[in-house]
């Protein structure tokens, strides 16, 4: 939070984000390289305007989402099976079906995630995300007062998600109606593991 990325960027150092995983807080997978940090997904989107010059109607359409996970080693995993046995993996960025045959010991690979939406469970638009700063209150020599913290409060104005009936996800949002000017649009995605990825 912060990072002036600009100023880093003039002095020839590039900065990107990555995911922390949960296996920093594990001593052993730490002392045995375990430990993998990867890239933040990555949303991709178009807008699309349609109507009159001062009337339009804005709607947004998720074009791709990328993750680049990796949680086990499926050749690990595949030794460890027992016969029969079947266990799901996400390695190098893809949910992995990995089963061991009951009869002869041959391990196969069943990718779950067939196209890049399978990731998703949930996404959602701000159509004017600069539209609330987030404000935050600080005590600065003994006086409380109100400060933009530089970001701003992301509303939801329409979302499409899956349910455990209705498992279809919808990839370009309703049309909202739109006076001529200039917008931040808000893309918010969270992924079938809950993180969620914000683009604007």
């Amino acid at each position: 939070m912060g990072l002036d990325f600009q100023e880093y960027s003039s002095q020839g150092i590039d900065v990107v984000f990555k995911v922390i995983p949960r296996e920093v807080f594990d001593k052993k997978a730490v002392e045995r390289g375990h430990v993998k940090f990867y890239d933040v997904a990555f949303i991709d989107a178009r807008t699309i305007v349609k109507g009159p010059i001062n009337k339009k109607e804005l709607s947004v359409e998720l074009t791709d989402f990328s993750v680049f996970y990796n949680q086990d080693d499926s050749g690990e995993i595949a030794e460890a099976l027992r016969p029969g046995g079947t266990k799901v993996i996400v390695e190098n960025g893809q949910v992995i079906k990995v089963s061991k045959d009951k009869d002869s010991d041959i391990i196969s690979k069943e990718v779950l995630t067939k196209k890049w939406s399978d990731w998703i469970d949930y996404w959602a638009v701000d159509f004017d995300f600069a539209s609330r700063k987030e404000i935050i209150k600080v005590i600065e020599d003994a006086v409380e007062k109100e400060v933009w913290t530089g970001d701003y409060i992301f509303d939801n104005e329409w979302q499409s998600f899956r349910t455990k009936k209705n498992r279809e996800l919808e990839l370009t949002s309703a049309a909202k109606e739109v006076n001529k000017g200039t917008y931040k649009v808000a893309i918010k995605v969270v992924d079938i593991f809950g993180n969620d990825t914000t683009r604007v």
